[in-house]
């Protein structure tokens, strides 16, 4: 018989299977992102989708004064469910980043072969809600020491990351890097880098868990620690 840790990963495999397997292959609406379009496998959100959670557009350009972050936590179902109802957050997007491949599926990724990490894309007004407060829901809310990993969710495309688009945003990512590990007492696996080019992920994805008929499912592993002021 299977090990328990062997049994939830197995669970949270079907679970994946199952939703893929009941949406609808799609009759080919491109989207805007990366040239990106539907040749066989399920098709990004069309151009002029709306999120489900803030009714605003899924696509650039953004409002005026709008901000983006790019986080890699493990599944990106769980890590955007922690993003897209904060105040001051314009639109969330989960999508496939840092890899090798142009223009990856799901199943593409989850081969392992692409290199990409699953991540959120966030939106954000930063006169409402500030980088270091996304970062604070970032460190809090994995498990950011497990390489390629977070809990029994395994392979490249789980690792931490966090994305910079500025000189700011990789001055605060490192310096909350730094204060984090001292609170956890053992060293962080997250990468810093600049912010690759974001392919967005198939429509199924976007904003699952805010939508009728999701599976409950979360694999994230949050350590407890505290992000020090």
């Amino acid at each position: 018989a299977p090990s328990a840790q062997v049994a939830a990963f197995r669970g949270r495999k079907r679970i994946k299977a199952f939703v893929v397997a009941r949406v609808p292959r799609s009759t080919g609406t491109p989207g805007n992102m990366g040239g990106q379009q539907d040749t066989g496998h399920e098709a990004p959100p069309a151009p002029d989708s709306k999120h489900f959670v803030t009714g605003n557009g899924m696509y650039p350009p953004w409002p005026a004064g709008m901000e983006e972050a790019m986080f890699g936590m493990g599944c990106f179902w769980c890590s955007e469910n922690l993003y897209m109802k904060m105040p001051g957050i314009h639109s969330t997007q989960v999508g496939y980043a840092a890899g090798s491949t142009p223009n990856p599926t799901y199943r593409d990724v989850c081969s392992g072969s692409t290199g990409h990490s699953e991540v959120v894309r966030v939106v954000f007004d930063p006169k409402a809600v500030s980088y270091e407060k996304l970062l604070k829901v970032f460190w809090e809310g994995h498990d950011p020491t497990t390489p390629n990993r977070q809990g029994n969710d395994c392979g490249t495309q789980y690792r931490s990351g966090i994305y910079y688009y500025s000189e700011e945003q990789q001055k605060l990512a490192e310096e909350t890097k730094a204060r984090f590990e001292t609170a956890l007492g053992k060293p962080i696996c997250t990468e810093i880098l600049p912010a690759p080019h974001f392919h967005i992920a198939e429509d199924y994805h976007q904003q699952y868990d805010a939508k009728p008929g999701a599976r409950r499912y979360c694999g994230l592993r949050p350590t407890g620690a505290k992000l020090p002021c």
